[in-house]
C-alpha cells in the first residue's frame, strides 16, 4: 500500500488557506479603491502645496599637518590628525565662518513670487535687488509686497499672505512705507527702514514680488545650523558639506562660498607667522637704519678730520679678526634675545601663540626648538578654530590644552638649556675679543679710534644686510603660501529630499490597501459571529448536514411558493442528506433547534417539511416553541388551539393536526402560550403524541425552543431520530456554540447535525458545487446549469441583465455590493 505523503497535504492546505484569505478580503475591493483614491489625491494635494527641498553637497580635502618635527615628538599620539579633522568640522560649521561666507552673498534679502499656492523663492531670478543699510534699524522677517509699476517706479504694500496662510499679523509697524510710489535707486528711509531698490529686468514690469529682510545675526545662526558635515571615507580625510535648501542655486552658492571662505581662513592663519616675522624685521630695520646712518657720518667725519685714507696691514688684520668675533658675538646676543622673548612669552601662560616667530625664520637652525614651536603654533591655531564654535569647557578644548601644557613644559626646558649653552659660548667669545682689543690698544691712537668707529659701523651694516635678506625670504614665503586643503568637488546639482514623491505615492497606495484591510481584519478579530464555513468548522464540533442559502423572497414559504429558486434547491439537498440518516426507520422524527431566536429554525422546519411533502412524504411540522409561537402565522392560521391545548387536555390529537394546500403537508400550531411550557414539554402526554404522529406520518418535524435559552430542548432531543442544529451566518455567536459542543462531546445528545443557514452569495463562500455530509450537493447562484434548468431564476436574471445594460449602472451596482462585502 502506498504511503500517504502528509507534507504534501500540509502544503495543499496552506495554499487553500492563502486562497481563502485572499478571496475573503478581495471582495471588499471598492473600499480599497476608495481609500487608494483618497490617499493618492491627498498626496497630490500635499505635493502641490508643499515647497520642494533639495540637498546640495560639495567635498573638500583636509590635509593633515604631518611635519617631521611632529612625527619625532608624537610618542603618545597627542598630535594625531584625527583631532585636526574634528577641528576642521567644527570650524566649517561655525558662525564665524558663516558670517564670512554670507558677506560674499546676497542672502539678507529673500525674494518670492506672488502666488496663492506655495512660496516660490526667486533668488537670482528676481527682477529687483534691494541693498539694505544694516547700520540703520530694520524690520526683519516680515513679508512686504512690491508692485513694479513702470521701469522707473514701484509701490510697496503689506503682504496679504497666501491661501493657506492664517497669520493675520503679516506686516505691521511700518505704515510709512506702504501705499506710496517710489523710484528705483531712490534712498528709502523711515524710522524703521533704510534701503534702496534697483530694477535689473525692465521686461518684467507689472509683476508683483514679495521680499523679506533677514536679520544678519539670525541668518548666520540659521545657516551655520543648516550645514551637515560627514566623512566620505574612513580611510581618507575628505569631508562632504551638505545643506538642505528650497532653491538649488542658492544652496550651491552657499556651499561653494563656504568652502572658499574656509580655504581663505586657513591661508590667513598660515600667513600669520610670515606676517609676524615681517613686522618684527621691519621694526629692527627701522632702528638699525638710523644707527647705521649715524655711524656712517661719524666714520666719514673722522676720516676728513684726521686725513686718513688707508690703514696699515697689521691694523687691517686685527680689525678683520675683531669684526668676525663681533659678528659672532652679535649673532649670539640676537639668539639670547630671541630665547629671552620666547621664555617671557611662555611665562605669560597664554594659549594664543599666533604672535610667536619660528626660530628658522630668524636664523636659528635648531630642529628640536623649531619643531616644538611649530607644534605649539599648530595647536594654538586648532584651539582658535574650535573656539569659533564651542566654549572653553568643551572636551576638545580641554584635550588641546593638555597637549599644549606638555609641549610648553618641553619648550621651557629646551629654552633654558639653549640660553645656558649660548651664554657659555658668548663668554668664551668675549675672552677672545678682549685679547684682540689689548693688541688693538698697542696701535696709534688715531688708528685705534678709527678702528672702533669702523667696527661699530661694519657691525650695524652686516646686521642690516642680514635683516634685509630675512625680510626678502619672509616676503617670498608669504607670497608662495597656498592652502594645504583643497576643494575636491564644487556643489553643482541638488537632490530632492522632501517631499519624496515616488515614495509618498507608493505609501499612499499601500495605506489605501492597508487601512481598510487592517480595519476588516480587526473587525473580524473582534467579531464573535460565525462568518463562513471555515469559522463554523473551527467552532462547531457537530457534523454539518446541509447549507441553506439566504432567501431574498418576501415570504417564508420559499419551497412551496418558489420551488425553482436556489434556496428551494438547498432544501432538496438537505432532504437528500436526511434520507441517508436513520434509513431503517419507516417514520423519521426530526427536531430542529438553534442557539438563540432569529437563527432560522422555524424557517428551516417549515421549508424542510415542505420539501419532504413535495417528495411524496406525508409530513407534519409541529410548533413546539411554546414561548414564542410562529409556525401558525406562517400558515396564516389564527386559531388559538394547538400543542399546548392538547398537552393540558383540552383538545384531542385530531383537533390540532391541520392540513395545508399540499395534500402531504400538515402542521400543528403551538397554541396559546402556557405559564409552564418546560413542564408541558416533559410530560408523558407529549411522548404519546410523538408516537401518535410517528404511526400516521412518514416525517415528523418538531420546531423546538432555542437550546441556549431553555432547558427542555435537551430532553426533547433524546426522543428524536435526527436533531438539526441551525447556525446562521453573520448572526450566531461563537460562544453560543459552546453548550451544544459540550453536550455532543460528552455524549449527552446523539444524532445531532448542523445546518448552516442564511448563506449570502458573497463570491467566496461557495461556488459551483459545495459538498457536505452525505455526499449531497448544492447549486450556487453562479451555476449556469441551474439557470438553464430552473426557468424562474433564469428569467429573473434576464430581467436584471436588461435593467443593467448601461455599464455604468452595472459597475455601480457591483461597487455597492463590494462596499457591503457581498
Amino acid at each position: 500500500m502506498e504511503k500517504l505523503d502528509l507534507s504534501q497535504l500540509d502544503n495543499e492546505e496552506k495554499a487553500l488557506e492563502i486562497r481563502y484569505v485572499v478571496a475573503k478580503y478581495i471582495r471588499y475591493w471598492p473600499w480599497y479603491v476608495l481609500f487608494v483614491l483618497f490617499f493618492v489625491i491627498g498626496t497630490y494635494i500635499f505635493h502641490r502645496y508643499t515647497v520642494d527641498e533639495y540637498s546640495v553637497a560639495g567635498t573638500i580635502v583636509i590635509k593633515a599637518n604631518n611635519t617631521p618635527e611632529a612625527k619625532i615628538l608624537d610618542r603618545s599620539r597627542i598630535f594625531s590628525g584625527q583631532y585636526n579633522l574634528e577641528n576642521d568640522i567644527l570650524m566649517l560649521s561655525s558662525k564665524q565662518l558663516a558670517k564670512e561666507t554670507l558677506a560674499k552673498l546676497h542672502f539678507d534679502v529673500e525674494y518670492y513670487a506672488k502666488t496663492n499656492i506655495k512660496e516660490i523663492e526667486l533668488y537670482d531670478r528676481s527682477p529687483i535687488r534691494i541693498e539694505v543699510d544694516w547700520d540703520h534699524l530694520q524690520i526683519t522677517d516680515v513679508p512686504v509686497q512690491l508692485d513694479i509699476l513702470t521701469d522707473k517706479t514701484f509701490k510697496l504694500k503689506p503682504d496679504e499672505g497666501g491661501f493657506f496662510d492664517f497669520n493675520p499679523a503679516r506686516a505691521s509697524g511700518n505704515e510709512e512705507l506702504f501705499n506710496r510710489v517710489f523710484t528705483f535707486g531712490e534712498d528709502i528711509q523711515t524710522s524703521r527702514a533704510k534701503f534702496k531698490v534697483y530694477l535689473f529686468n525692465p521686461g518684467r514690469v507689472g509683476e508683483t514680488i514679495v521680499y523679506v529682510l533677514r536679520n544678519p545675526q539670525a541668518l548666520e545662526d540659521r545657516m551655520a545650523r543648516s550645514i551637515g558635515i560627514t566623512l566620505v571615507n574612513a580611510m581618507a580625510s575628505v569631508l562632504e558639506i551638505r545643506t538642505t535648501t528650497t532653491v538649488v542655486d542658492k544652496g550651491r552658492d552657499y556651499i561653494n562660498a563656504l568652502m572658499e571662505s574656509y580655504l581663505d581662513y586657513e591661508l590667513r592663519e598660515k600667513n600669520r607667522n610670515a606676517e609676524n616675522t615681517l613686522r618684527f624685521i621691519e621694526e629692527q630695520l627701522g632702528y638699525l637704519e638710523d644707527s647705521l646712518r649715524r655711524k656712517e657720518r661719524e666714520l666719514q667725519n673722522f676720516k676728513v678730520e684726521n686725513r686718513m685714507i688707508n690703514v696699515s696691514a697689521e691694523f687691517s688684520d686685527i680689525l678683520n679678526r675683531m669684526n668676525r668675533l663681533d659678528e659672532q658675538a652679535q649673532e649670539l646676543d640676537f639668539q639670547l634675545s630671541y630665547f629671552a622673548s620666547i621664555k617671557k612669552y611662555m611665562e605669560g601662560k597664554t594659549k594664543d601663540y599666533s604672535q610667536v616667530i619660528a626660530p628658522s625664520v630668524v636664523g636659528i637652525p635648531d630642529p628640536l626648538l623649531n619643531g616644538l614651536i611649530q607644534t605649539l603654533v599648530t595647536l594654538s591655531q586648532d584651539r582658535r578654530k574650535l573656539l569659533a564654535s564651542v566654549n572653553d569647557n568643551h572636551p576638545d578644548i580641554t584635550k588641546i590644552d593638555v597637549q599644549m601644557d606638555k609641549v610648553q613644559d618641553a619648550l621651557v626646558e629646551n629654552i633654558d638649556n639653549l640660553i645656558s649653552n649660548t651664554r657659555e659660548k658668548r663668554e668664551l667669545l668675549q675672552q677672545d675679543i678682549m685679547v684682540y682689543e689689548d693688541q688693538f690698544r698697542a696701535l696709534p691712537e688715531a688708528e685705534s679710534r678709527y678702528s672702533a668707529i669702523f667696527r661699530e659701523y661694519q657691525l650695524r651694516e652686516n646686521l642690516y644686510t642680514y635683516l634685509l635678506e630675512k625680510r626678502a625670504e619672509a616676503g617670498i614665503a608669504r607670497a608662495s603660501n597656498v592652502s594645504d586643503n583643497a576643494i575636491l568637488d564644487y556643489a553643482k546639482r541638488g537632490t530632492l529630499v522632501f517631499p519624496k514623491k515616488q515614495q509618498n505615492y507608493i505609501m499612499a497606495i499601500a495605506l489605501g490597501f492597508l487601512i481598510p484591510f487592517g480595519f476588516l481584519v480587526i473587525r473580524d478579530v473582534f467579531d464573535d459571529r460565525i462568518k463562513d464555513q471555515r469559522g463554523l468548522k473551527k467552532h462547531f464540533m457537530i457534523p454539518q448536514l446541509g447549507i441553506i442559502g439566504y432567501s431574498k423572497k418576501d415570504t417564508n414559504m420559499v419551497v412551496l411558493e418558489h420551488p425553482k429558486s436556489a434556496v428551494s434547491e438547498s432544501f432538496r439537498s438537505l432532504r437528500s442528506a436526511i434520507n441517508y440518516l436513520a434509513s431503517d426507520k419507516e417514520s423519521k422524527k426530526i427536531l430542529v433547534t438553534s442557539s438563540v431566536s432569529g437563527e432560522g429554525k422555524t424557517f428551516t422546519s417549515l421549508n424542510l417539511a415542505s420539501v419532504m411533502a413535495l417528495g411524496s412524504k406525508k409530513t407534519v411540522v409541529v410548533g413546539a416553541d411554546l414561548r414564542r409561537p410562529k409556525l401558525g402565522s406562517y400558515f396564516n392560521h389564527s386559531e388559538k388551539k394547538g400543542l399546548s391545548s392538547f398537552l393540558i387536555g383540552k383538545v384531542s390529537e385530531e383537533d390540532i393536526i391541520i392540513p395545508t394546500a399540499n395534500e402531504n403537508l400538515f402542521f400543528v400550531p403551538s397554541g396559546i402560550i402556557p405559564p409552564n411550557p418546560a413542564e408541558l414539554l416533559q410530560t408523558e402526554k407529549l411522548k404519546q403524541f410523538i408516537l401518535y404522529l410517528e404511526e400516521r406520518f412518514d416525517i415528523v418535524i418538531f420546531d423546538t425552543p432555542p437550546l441556549g435559552l431553555v432547558s427542555e430542548t435537551i430532553d426533547l432531543m433524546r426522543l428524536f431520530d435526527i436533531n438539526l442544529y441551525v447556525v446562521r451566518q453573520n448572526y450566531t455567536m461563537k460562544d453560543h456554540l459552546v453548550m451544544i459542543n459540550d453536550l455532543f462531546n460528552n455524549k449527552q445528545v446523539n444524532n445531532v447535525y448542523g445546518v448552516f443557514n442564511g448563506i449570502l452569495d458573497s463570491g467566496y463562500y461557495y461556488e459551483g458545487y459545495n459538498y457536505g455530509y452525505g455526499n449531497t450537493y448544492l447549486y450556487s447562484q453562479n451555476n449556469k446549469y441551474m439557470y438553464n434548468y430552473y426557468g424562474e431564476d433564469l428569467e429573473e436574471k434576464k430581467k436584471r441583465f436588461k435593467r443593467s445594460k448601461n455599464w455604468l449602472k452595472t459597475f455601480w451596482q457591483k461597487f455597492k455590493k463590494g462596499l457591503n462585502g457581498e
